[in-house]
Formats: C-alpha cells, structure tokens, sequence
C-alpha cells in the first residue's frame, strides 16, 4: 500500500521551498505547452487538474490556490511561481499517471508507458527550448568539435534552466566521474568521454542540480504512484537523442533522500550503432 499525499508530506516535508520565488515566462511556455498537449492525449477533464493542484497547495504549502490556476498557467495568461508551477506539474502528471493505470493493467507496461509520457513531454519541451535558444547539436559525435558542441548546447540548456528559475542555485552536467553504484566502482575522466563512446561503451556522467523546483511533487509523485517527471532529465535526454546518443539516469533513481540543494543523478550515455 502506497502512502497518501498527506501521509508522505508529514514525512519528508520541505521547508526550505516555502517561499516561493519567481520562474520565466519563457521556461513556463514551453512547459504548459507541452505538458498540457500531452496530457490531453488521455484526458479532457480541466477540473480534475485544478482540484488536485489545489489540494496539493493546502497540504503540501499550507495556502489555497489562486482562482483559474490552472487556465492560467495553460493559457498563458499569467506568471506563475515556483510553488505552483510545483503544483501544476504534480497534477497534471497525476492526472496522467492514474488515467494510464486505468487503461494499462500490466504493471510493467504500465510503468514503461509512464516513462513514455515524460520523454514526450521532455521531447516538444526541448523542441521549443531548442529553437528559442537556437541550440547548435551535431547529429553524430564523432570529431573532437562534435563533443565540443555537445558541451556547450548542455551549458546552454543548464544556463535556462537556471536564468528561468526551474533550478534555483546550481546546473552542472560533470563527465569527471568517481562513484560508487550498486557495489560497482566507476572512475571516468572527461577527456576520455570521447574515448568511451567512440569505441562502443557506456560512458557516464553526474547531473547535478540545486534547488529544481518539483523536487516536492518528484518525490511524493514517486512515493505515492511510482514515478516522477523528470522534467529537464528528459530534456537532456532529448538533447542526446538528437546527437545520436541513448541517454538517462540510471533506472533505480530515487530521489527522496537526496538533499534539496544538490540533487545528484547518475547517467550512463552510449552511442547509437
């Protein structure tokens, strides 16, 4: 039995994302649009969103909601603030996770449908993230300036994130690895990157972020349905895709132990034969 909302926030509350700071119309844009096309793939039914977006609020930050959030944050019509970006993202994700449940009944399938659905919303999110930032990507990786371009659109990409207030404090995107995963040691240089992937390997990295802004809704979604949204992992992720690479933290990511101010993922990247 998975906890109720109420039950984890009592848990593992956040005291640290009380106040709520501002995030950029542009990151806000992208992010309606493409979580709100995708969700309506399955769903058509608004209010469903706003009663759980307002829940969220009371339980989690102790307010009520504002009138028409979510219209608002669809629609374009008016900022909105860490908080209730953290609470739309929970409930339209909810929404979605628990109409797939409805239609899926294998669990696998069910969960590997999930993580389609975030890897949509992450792909039209990059598209229009990617245009605005008139990010330069090679196709393949295979020349020292091919790895060089990479690295500057993934700077690029954490420098939006960060400037649009999805990241509060910090992005880095480290290809120096030293780790230990599952009993494994894994040592990588970034100069040997390259190396790595160019011969066939799985290369790694760590994906550090300060501050996301659903780090909340991450981890009660992922208590009480069984995965999160991963917003700008799948973003990189695509950023990969369209280098030819296959990409993502590895799959036995949890982040409710982790702190705040530094989440850290683990990424194995190899590249597409």
């Amino acid at each position: 039995m998975r906890p109720t909302l109420e039950e984890i926030v009592a848990a593992r509350p956040y005291p640290d994302y009380a106040d709520w700071w501002p995030m950029g119309e542009h990151f806000l844009g992208f992010m309606a649009d493409a979580i709100h096309v995708n969700w309506a793939t399955l769903r058509d039914d608004a209010s469903e969103v706003a009663r759980y977006a307002e829940h969220y609020i009371r339980v989690v930050y102790g307010r009520q909601a504002r009138p028409n959030l979510v219209g608002d944050f669809v629609g374009h019509k008016a900022t909105v603030k860490s908080g209730e970006f953290d609470a739309l993202s929970y409930a339209f994700f909810r929404s979605a996770y628990e109409e797939l449940a409805r239609r899926i009944k294998d669990p696998d399938a069910l969960a590997a449908e999930r993580r389609q659905f975030t890897r949509r919303v992450g792909k039209r999110f990059f598209s229009s993230m990617a245009a605005h930032l008139k990010l330069d990507i090679p196709t393949r990786l295979e020349s020292e300036e091919d790895h060089r371009r990479l690295r500057r659109a993934i700077d690029d990409v954490g420098a939006f994130l960060q400037r649009e207030g999805y990241l509060r404090t910090h992005f880095a995107f480290r290809l120096d690895v030293d780790i230990t995963h599952v009993g494994r040691r894994i040592r990588q240089k970034a100069r040997d990157f390259p190396a790595i992937l160019n011969g066939g390997g799985s290369a790694y990295a760590l994906y550090e972020m300060g501050y996301p802004a659903i780090v909340p809704s991450a981890v009660y979604l992922y208590q009480t349905i069984g995965e999160a949204q991963h917003h700008s992992s799948r973003t990189i992720e695509e950023l990969f895709d369209r280098a030819g690479c296959t990409a993502s933290e590895t799959r036995d990511f949890d982040p409710t132990g982790l702190p705040a101010d530094l989440v850290v993922e683990l990424w194995e990247i190899r590249k597409r034969a």
